[in-house]
């Protein structure tokens, strides 16, 4: 039986809707589910703000980066991971239901799971 070569990648966003850093974030993400790795997104701090519903509807600081929505849009139809951090969702105010369809509210513990597991992370 052949080895199973599927890259997996998670990328740790903190940034949020005034950071153009974000868009970068999400960008990386999915190019990286194009060229056939497992992505996971897993939203901390201001991060947490990108998938909140309605939030991504006007974020296009840069015009020549595409606009978070279509972003967010595309990685969740090519089946990629987004994991919420609980504290900093709680903090907010939001609960599961202040999330985009798809999004996870999920500790740390399975993050480091996918690392530990070989993993390539990035941080924004």
């Amino acid at each position: 039986m052949p080895e199973d070569t599927t890259r997996e990648l998670v990328v740790l966003v903190s940034r949020g809707l005034d950071d153009e850093r974000a868009i970068v974030a999400w960008t990386i993400a999915n190019v990286a589910i194009k060229s056939g790795q497992k992505v996971t997104m897993f939203l901390v701090s201001g991060g947490v703000d990108l998938v909140r519903k309605g939030a991504a509807r006007h974020m296009q600081l840069n015009p020549s980066d595409p606009p978070l929505r279509e972003l967010v849009a595309s990685f969740v139809e090519q089946q990629g991971t987004i994991w919420v951090c609980p504290p900093c969702a709680e903090y907010r105010g939001y609960e599961r239901d202040s999330f985009i369809e798809g999004v996870e509210v999920v500790g740390s513990g399975p993050l480091h799971e996918k690392l530990r597991a070989g993993a390539a992370s990035l941080c924004f």
